[in-house]
């Protein structure tokens, strides 16, 4: 299953436009002309993320974003022309995660879904996981295997996950190279093998904003590394 979007506005060229945006993407999307036909299409299908005029017919955006939070959590975006304060302060404290002005750059716009869509699917895989650990800005979770810094998703392979998993579980204790080696590879550790330290140097590169500062893996010079 896809990615799939609602887009909610009552004018046509903006949801046309909007749309034509989010499936160059590879997003699906389905359109509604009003809220009421929006909540409607809620009751039918399950969407990722929801774009949602204010200044609607029939049931304006503030109106219908609360009816929403009722019961989906999904992240909701509200595009209008209004750009004053209080009508942003209005929409987010109706449950919208973003607020974008009417006229907007389309490119904007898809960079605000893609970020609200990985927070959202980031603190979903979180809730839903028992196995959650979190080193300030790190999280790891050990069920599906994926770390992120911040909202951003690291890619690692097999061995360096382990490597993090291991280094987090002991956070505070320094593991030797040896104890390293041999509770990842499971194999007897030969003193002239550098593949720890070639694997802790790539982690760093993926998860350290400086890796020649490293803030979360530390060495101890002549004992090993800790987090």
């Amino acid at each position: 299953m896809g990615t799939k979007i609602l887009i909610i506005d009552d004018d046509k060229e903006i949801r046309n436009l909007i749309s034509v945006y989010l499936e160059n993407e590879g997003i699906q999307t389905k359109k509604a002309e009003d809220a009421v036909e929006g909540l409607k299409l809620l009751d039918k299908e399950v969407f990722d993320l929801i774009i949602l005029d204010i200044m609607m017919p029939k049931m304006d955006g503030i109106e219908a974003c609360m009816k929403i939070r009722e019961e989906r959590h999904m992240p909701i975006i509200m595009i209008s022309a209004k750009s004053e304060d209080m009508d942003k302060i209005q929409g987010l404290a109706s449950g919208a995660d973003d607020y974008i002005s009417k006229p907007f750059n389309p490119l904007e716009l898809i960079a605000r879904v893609k970020s609200q869509l990985r927070r959202y699917r980031k603190y979903n895989a979180v809730t839903e996981s028992k196995n959650v650990m979190e080193v300030g800005n790190l999280t790891i979770n050990t069920d599906t295997r994926q770390v992120w810094v911040g909202n951003k998703e690291v890619r690692l392979t097999p061995k360096e996950f382990d490597i993090l998993e291991l280094l987090a579980r002991n956070k505070g204790i320094v593991l030797s190279v040896s104890k390293i080696y041999e509770a990842v590879w499971k194999e007897d550790y030969l003193r002239s093998d550098n593949t720890v330290m070639v694997h802790i140097t790539k982690i760093r590169e993926k998860i350290e904003e400086d890796p020649k500062h490293p803030i979360y893996i530390k060495t101890v010079w002549g004992l090993g590394y800790k987090i």
